[in-house]
């Protein structure tokens, strides 16, 4: 029975699919890609403090998840309300933050259980959406071309349906016996739930996350700091053709390298931006080592260089000092313009400006 978009594909095959997925070409592109990957995870052990990492680099995929589903937010306004007491006046901005607490969330609840669950999806798909609502068991679910109004693929339907779809999903994520490259193994993960489309809303940042947590589950990762999202906003087109190319063609071969490339391009540009953050961070410590005014505290600079807004709550919940010394130090790394300070609602907080040039590719 040929595709028809406007039907609920409810003929979704089961995993594993029965084409061949270990193509020569496949193979090799997953071996250059493990390479960039190991080139990453060698790059994030250079840096004694792995939260520098792990907050500022979330936070750009957060922005980047959510832009591909056109929630736009800038640089700015994401880390100041990350910052700020205040909760941010702008939607897209909350939406954004909420993303990067469910990848956290999941990061955590993955650490804890050791297993990419159904109930971890929908924890997730929850976190993001602030809701309270489960797998899909209304129809009705299309997705539609923005720009034509075209139905261009309707998810299966019925909610006992989508569970054993999840179940499949789950059982093939989990099974270590069918010695398939895990790289590879991916891309037929991260179809498969977009294809399944288990929620109302909400399921390209969920299957996006997904990704991310099963990189670490198979322990490619040691850090959740691998994010194709900004990959895929450049590629985006290509990224609809290519799953529609599978659902409609079974071919398996575009889409799996596509994911491949991206991970390889994303590895090697997250590399380069740790040992830019690296060298940034060197730099502003001998720039402080140098200035004998006021000596400031190592795991100050560590704590400036977790994101790019401080303020003295922050170092003080750290119990690296006490206010009024919190307080010397973060003017005194003003005096050195390294930090500037913006007041927001009726706080001060401080931007490290080395950190947000380099996060913000200036």
């Amino acid at each position: 029975m040929p595709f028809n978009p406007n039907e609920p594909y409810n003929e979704l095959p089961l995993l594993p699919p029965k084409e061949e997925i270990e193509t020569k070409a496949v193979l090799k592109k997953a071996t250059s890609a493990a390479r960039a990957l190991a080139n990453l995870n060698g790059a994030a052990n250079t840096i004694p403090n792995p939260s520098i990492l792990i907050t500022s680099i979330t936070l750009q995929e957060a922005k980047y998840s959510s832009q591909i589903e056109n929630i736009i937010t800038t640089d700015d306004k994401l880390y100041q309300a990350f910052t700020a007491k205040s909760e941010p006046t702008d939607p897209a901005t909350r939406e954004v933050l909420r993303y990067r607490e469910a990848l956290w969330d999941g990061f955590n609840g993955l650490k804890s259980k050791e297993l990419l669950t159904t109930n971890l999806f929908i924890k997730i798909f929850q976190q993001i959406k602030q809701s309270t609502a489960e797998i899909r068991n209304t129809p009705g679910t299309k997705l539609v071309n923005q720009k034509t109004g075209a139905v261009i693929y309707t998810p299966p339907e019925g909610e006992p349906l989508l569970r054993d779809l999840l179940k499949n999903l789950e059982d093939y994520i989990h099974n270590s016996a069918d010695d398939i490259d895990p790289l590879i193994k991916s891309a037929v993960i991260h179809y498969q739930f977009e294809s399944i489309h288990p929620f109302t809303d909400g399921n390209g940042r969920t299957g996006r996350i997904i990704l991310i947590l099963y990189y670490v589950y198979s322990s490619l990762l040691q850090l959740p700091i691998l994010y194709l999202s900004r990959y895929i906003i450049e590629n985006k087109d290509e990224y609809y053709r290519l799953l529609r190319e599978v659902t409609e063609n079974q071919k398996w071969d575009s889409w799996i390298l596509y994911i491949l490339d991206g991970i390889e391009q994303t590895a090697n540009f997250t590399t380069e931006l740790i040992f830019k953050i690296s060298k940034t961070f060197t730099e502003t410590l001998e720039l402080v080592r140098r200035e004998k005014q006021t000596p400031i505290p190592k795991e100050v600079l560590e704590l400036i260089f977790e994101q790019p807004y401080c303020k003295t709550e922050f170092i003080v919940n750290r119990d690296i000092a006490a206010r009024k010394a919190a307080e010397r130090y973060l003017k005194e790394l003003e005096r050195l313009q390294i930090l500037k300070p913006l007041k927001v609602g009726k706080e001060v907080i401080y931007l490290n400006k080395p950190l947000f040039a380099v996060l913000s590719g200036k």
